[in-house]
């Protein structure tokens, strides 16, 4: 199998799949987004067995990788249908957050062009918890939106990492075969 072939591409989306990774973590982990913050390890996880067995011309590792790639796309499907408050789902609910706090999305105040403001307690309310209101203005696009277009890019990358993947199986297996019958 030569180095412009499928084998080469797929480690191409399986590195663009770590960086855009590694990318969502950082933002969910800002936003302390628990239930993503753990797929997207996982993800992570799965996009390196993958590429360790593309490189090391392992089938079974890139098998494990199609599964998994199967797995993301429903996992990001669901995050759309979150944050679009498609089939019951609201994306005002504290589900990515185990019920833990109540945080949000980390783009929900620091989108583009978002102005934060924060509005400080009344005076003489002290509670051992300073918090404040915060109104957001000004966004260029709603928070909702970005993170349904990292979904759609996360979807994009894993349809093609598995188209590649199964192409690559079925090349490894087919050499080996051939190998085989010699």
């Amino acid at each position: 199998m030569g180095c412009c072939s499928g084998r080469c591409t797929l480690i191409f989306f399986c590195t663009l799949q770590l960086v855009l990774g590694l990318e969502r973590q950082v933002f969910d982990f800002l936003g302390y987004q628990w239930a993503p913050i753990l797929a997207n390890f996982l993800h992570i996880i799965m996009v390196i067995l993958g590429l360790f067995g593309t490189i090391q011309y392992r089938p079974r590792y890139i098998v494990v990788y199609t599964v998994w790639a199967a797995l993301w796309v429903a996992w990001n499907v669901f995050i759309i249908c979150f944050y679009l408050d498609v089939g019951g789902l609201s994306k005002d609910s504290d589900l990515l957050t185990f019920n833990i706090s109540a945080h949000h999305s980390w783009w929900s105040e620091h989108g583009p062009g978002c102005v934060r403001r924060e509005i400080p307690q009344a005076p003489g309310v002290h509670t051992t918890e300073s918090h404040s209101y915060i109104t957001v203005m000004g966004c260029l696009m709603d928070y909702q939106y970005i993170e349904v277009m990292h979904s759609g890019a996360q979807i994009l990358i894993a349809l093609l990492g598995f188209v590649y993947a199964c192409y690559v199986v079925s090349a490894i297996t087919e050499e080996e075969d051939s190998c085989l019958r010699k």
